[in-house]
């Protein structure tokens, strides 16, 4: 069978062979990061945090333990149910559209781990941080963790074949008409499973264009989860800090 034709993300992100596929995902790495970032913005003790697009609430999470007040907010409904396990006082999930503003405003506002440049439409990818730009206080950073699409692109793996709990997910990339899409498709009981990712292949200038239109400044570019230096053809990450 082939799963849903409705954009992408809000039928894969919402099955569970999504979560496998990543369930190695470096979550020492993630933690690690979250503590060099808000040590960073030097984000004040309670302060309030929003996780956008926060899939199953990792990083939340761990936020909350390091002593901030955190909104995590998801387009994926089963992810949003399940991280709601981890709520309490000073940590909540909700069900959110990124694209338009959340009725609160924070400290900080990360979307994390390529967690943009998805849409159909491109104006969203301008709405998305002009809604960012809505969600920050006075003294608030925006923060955007996006994949280096050069290094991305230099580097790609044309096909690979990844098993997990006994699910063999052959995976295909390539580069069309400047997105990076990645064409993944498995056998569960004699059913045929396929989906698709497509992520902008967007580079620091054209983040540039679309901070300028929302009117936000630049502040800060790291190249790695440890904030290094941003380096066009070798950085893994492209982090972004504005206000």
């Amino acid at each position: 069978m082939t799963k849903p034709t409705k954009a992408w993300y809000a039928s894969w992100f919402d099955t569970p062979y999504y979560h496998i596929l990543y369930k190695d995902r470096d979550y020492t790495e993630a933690q690690n990061f979250m503590d060099n970032l808000t040590n960073y913005l030097n984000i004040p003790e309670g302060g309030k945090i929003l996780d956008l697009a926060c899939g199953k609430g990792r990083h939340s999470v761990y936020l909350n333990t390091l002593g901030y007040n955190v909104t995590g907010v998801d387009l994926s409904e089963q992810s949003i149910t399940y991280a709601k396990q981890f709520a309490n006082d000073t940590l909540r999930f909700n069900v959110h559209d990124m694209t338009k503003p959340y009725p609160d405003t924070f400290d900080a506002v990360f979307n994390l781990f390529t967690s943009f440049g998805y849409f159909e439409n491109e104006d969203c990818n301008l709405q998305t941080i002009t809604s960012i730009k809505a969600e920050l206080n006075e003294f608030g950073f925006g923060v955007i963790d996006f994949m280096n699409s050069n290094f991305v692109i230099e580097n790609l793996v044309a096909e690979n074949t990844k098993t997990i709990d006994g699910i063999a997910f052959n995976q295909k990339r390539r580069v069309v008409d400047g997105y990076i899409v990645k064409d993944i498709s498995f056998k569960i009981d004699d059913e045929n499973y396929k989906f698709q990712e497509r992520v902008k292949a967007l580079t620091l200038e054209d983040f540039n264009v679309l901070f300028n239109k929302a009117g936000v400044h630049l502040l800060d570019v790291f190249g790695d989860y440890k904030l290094h230096k941003y380096h066009p053809k070798t950085s893994e990450r492209l982090i972004m800090i504005f206000k």
